[in-house]
């Protein structure tokens, strides 16, 4: 346990330099197959050695030599077959946690995208560098931790981009993944909000199909397809998400939060959001 005297600040301890919404570790050399993903609330950016085999939305992946991978959690993933031990390094982290960066607008993580960068032994060896500083960083005490990770990981992303950025120009398999993309990309571009006399415009899967000039049945097909999710599902937790911020970050009332999130009467946002979360938005702010 860190004390007052081990950091130099008076009142810090272990807990406030623990990060929150992060983790990296070193990849065991062999893991059982297949593996399918657990979380699917985090992103996931890792440095892989090794022959292996990766469903990512459908799609066969294979993994030969050093290669960075980049997951977005609303696509289905498992390790589906490895031929020999694997070494490297893994994250994985909140859209919270990075909150500076629109993730499911890098292309990076885009749905539909190939998250496979692979990397030649100069290359290799450099991001393997950055991997371990940002272990180092991450078991270390130092007091802005937090800050130094995002930037490692913000390098790593701006390398990648350099290092094969013609891969990322949109090559969707079917109409389905493609739809599914503008569905997503339609969705982010509706926050953050940051008037509350400027109200959510699309708030149903009709009011998304109805921009994307498509019957609902087909996007709502394409979406859960694509990402393993429901339509609604990702509109409900793209708007608790946002809510949950304005409550924490803004002095605007729980109203003025109902009317901006397209909400016609605020009795209707409080019944929505303790649904969703098992809080009343006003138990959320006090905590």
């Amino acid at each position: 346990m860190l004390n007052e005297e081990k950091t130099g600040i008076p009142g810090l301890n272990e807990v406030d330099l623990r990060l929150k919404g992060f983790k990296v570790h070193a990849l065991p050399e062999s893991t059982e197959v297949p593996v399918k993903a657990g979380r699917r609330d985090f992103y996931k950016m890792g440095l892989v050695n090794g022959d292996m085999t990766i469903n990512y939305g459908g799609q066969l992946l294979d993994i030969k030599g050093t290669a960075l991978f980049f997951v977005n959690p609303q696509v289905p993933h498992a390790l589906v077959r490895r031929i020999n031990r694997t070494s490297g390094y893994a994250c994985i982290f909140t859209e919270t946690f990075l909150k500076w960066r629109d993730l499911q607008g890098s292309p990076l993580f885009r749905v539909g995208e190939n998250p496979v960068v692979t990397l030649n032994a100069e290359q290799a060896v450099f991001m393997t560098g950055l991997f371990e500083k940002m272990l180092a960083v991450y078991d270390g005490d130092y007091l802005y931790k937090g800050d130094l990770v995002k930037n490692y990981i913000a390098l790593i992303i701006h390398e990648a981009l350099r290092i094969q950025p013609a891969q990322y120009v949109s090559n969707f398999k079917n109409g389905e993944s493609r739809l599914a993309q503008l569905f997503i990309d339609l969705l982010e571009k509706q926050f953050p909000i940051e008037r509350s006399d400027e109200p959510l415009r699309l708030r149903s899967p009709q009011d998304y199909a109805r921009h994307l000039s498509v019957h609902v049945n087909y996007l709502n097909r394409s979406v859960r397809e694509t990402t393993g999710k429901t339509t609604s599902a990702h509109v409900s937790a793209r708007i608790i998400a946002e809510a949950k911020a304005l409550l924490q970050h803004s002095d605007w009332t729980v109203a003025e939060i109902a009317y901006a999130l397209g909400f016609e009467y605020p009795a209707y946002f409080n019944n929505y959001f303790k649904r969703l979360t098992g809080s009343t938005p006003n138990t959320f702010r006090k905590v």
